[in-house]
């Protein structure tokens, strides 16, 4: 039987051109999905929306002066907790991060740092995070908690209920670590009302 070298190289040419067609529509398409996102950044960062985990756990700590009333009376705060924000609460005016943190205070009449009056809070809260416009270094922050007050350094231990409502700002340095700026109002029952301001450090994983 006679060998016609034509007929060996026609499959190679035909397996060439539907490769080198399928290699055209797979560029095409591409082409297609980024031009169909013309507001997408071009180097978006960690901290945006839509790379962000829809998930996160922060570790934060920390510390600023109280304003106790009657009078500009400073004393010490120091606070550390933990929050976890749960990406099915995103949409939730209320909060998407829900918390929990120890508070030190500075109770006593005098000083700054410490006396033997302290007064201990554990509290549960709820966070709201939100985007601030043409920004994605900057954030800020709702925040509500509830616990429990305990006065030390008197005959015998005093339980109050406390409440908390606080605003803020946080300034993403990257995804794991990021500064907060807190203003927080807050009332204990039978005690004078204070402000707080603070700034703390988080670490996010």
């Amino acid at each position: 039987m006679p060998k016609f070298p034509g007929v060996r190289v026609l499959p190679l040419l035909v397996l060439a051109l539907v490769t080198v067609r399928a290699s055209n529509a797979n560029c095409e398409a591409s082409t297609s999905d980024q031009s169909s996102s013309p507001h997408a950044p071009a180097n978006p960062s960690p901290t945006g929306s839509e790379d962000a985990p829809s998930t996160s756990t922060d570790l934060f700590v920390m510390a600023g002066s109280d304003i106790d009333r009657p009078g500009l009376l400073p004393r010490a705060n120091y606070n550390i907790g933990i929050g976890h924000t749960f990406g099915f609460l995103k949409k939730d005016p209320v909060g998407d991060e829900l918390t929990f943190g120890y508070t030190y205070e500075n109770a006593g009449s005098h000083g700054f740092l410490h006396t033997t009056n302290g007064e201990h809070t554990e509290q549960i809260g709820v966070m709201k995070n939100f985007s601030l416009p043409r920004t994605q270094t900057f954030t800020g922050y709702t925040w509500v908690q509830e616990g429990i007050t305990s006065y030390t350094g008197y005959n015998h231990v005093l339980n109050r209920l406390d409440t908390g409502l606080s605003i803020g700002a946080i300034v993403h340095l990257s995804f794991h670590n990021s500064i907060w700026i807190q203003e927080s109002y807050s009332k204990v029952v039978t005690v004078p009302w204070y402000t707080t301001s603070s700034i703390g450090y988080t670490y996010s994983w």
